[in-house]
């Protein structure tokens, strides 16, 4: 069978996979099986937005988590849901941040659209931000976490497709004791910022879409953290938290929003960092079509001629 879900993300248009039901003849007459039946149900057009959870940052000089993966089709190429079918849809939480001083912060879970016959589309969870002190380098990721304070540490890798690589920390320089800072984690829309001796690097921005009626941003990086005078990065736009400053004045590391997939801000000194933020799956289908089937209490509104379906926790639509 053709797979309804693995589409093109940017060619514009509808796809034109609709199936016509076959009914053979005999003697003039259609033969539609004993008494009743008719023609098999037609697919129908959806879009959907998936986005992964945000990745943890990183505590002790560390870097921002990455934002969640951002895999889209609104706007382009829709997919074709078959009438009846159930998709099963997971929604990846938000990474943890590094427990203790010099940790590193843990990937965000994937997001998952899954359905009988069909490629599974999966957002991958955002690159954990590094931890303080040599060799913690940030965490590959839907896209990457920033990397930790110490001989340079390079951000994390992005998945293609889905997002951007983190930014690296600064490096060690003998005779500047206390200037140093944590790279910013990646974003979907732009690549986390390397942290400037002394200063700690931004978070990369997220992706704006407007799925859901209104134009929302979403998957943006952590901000790395900064020890003990300069500022710290801040978060990218898209639920990405800011990262932590130690003293002159003190600043908290801000986690990553829920919903938007942002990634957490990294730690330093008696500043915790912070979680990701989950992440979000929504479907967009035509009214005429919703079936009012679902599991897991998403969230559904209309725009236009269309309902829209928003999971922030796991479920199920059956279309």
């Amino acid at each position: 069978m053709r797979d309804k879900l693995n589409q093109p993300l940017t060619v514009e248009g509808k796809s034109s996979n609709k199936k016509k039901s076959t009914r053979g003849k005999s003697f003039g007459y259609q033969v539609l099986g004993f008494g009743a039946g008719g023609a098999a149900a037609e697919p129908y057009d959806a879009t959907y937005l998936s986005i992964a959870g945000g990745g943890g940052g990183g505590y002790g000089n560390g870097g921002g988590g990455g934002g969640g993966g951002f895999l889209n089709t609104y706007g382009g190429t829709a997919i074709a849901l078959l009438t009846g079918e159930t998709y099963t849809i997971t929604v990846g939480g938000g990474g943890a941040e590094g427990p203790s001083p010099n940790s590193q912060g843990t990937i965000g879970g994937n997001s998952v659209i899954a359905g009988t016959d069909v490629t599974t589309v999966t957002s991958i969870g955002g690159g954990y931000g590094g931890g303080g002190g040599p060799n913690n380098d940030g965490g590959d990721g839907g896209s990457g976490g920033g990397g930790a304070y110490g001989s340079g540490n390079p951000g994390g890798d992005a998945t293609p497709g889905q997002g951007n690589a983190g930014g690296a920390g600064s490096p060690n320089i003998p005779g500047t004791p206390g200037a140093y800072g944590g790279g910013g984690g990646g974003g979907a829309g732009q690549a986390g910022q390397a942290a400037a001796q002394p200063y700690g690097g931004d978070g990369g921005n997220g992706l704006a879409n407007s799925i859901t009626g209104g134009s929302v941003t979403y998957a943006g990086g952590g901000g790395g953290a900064a020890d003990p005078v300069f500022p710290a990065g801040d978060g990218g736009s898209g639920g990405g938290g800011n990262g932590a400053q130690h003293s002159n004045p003190g600043r908290d590391a801000g986690s990553g929003t829920d919903g938007l997939g942002g990634g957490g801000g990294a730690g330093v000194g008696s500043h915790a960092a912070g979680t990701g933020g989950d992440g979000v799956v929504i479907l967009r289908v035509p009214t005429a079509n919703y079936s009012s089937s679902t599991t897991g209490s998403p969230t559904v509104s209309t725009s236009g001629s269309d309902t829209i379906i928003k999971f922030t926790g796991s479920g199920s639509y059956t279309a």
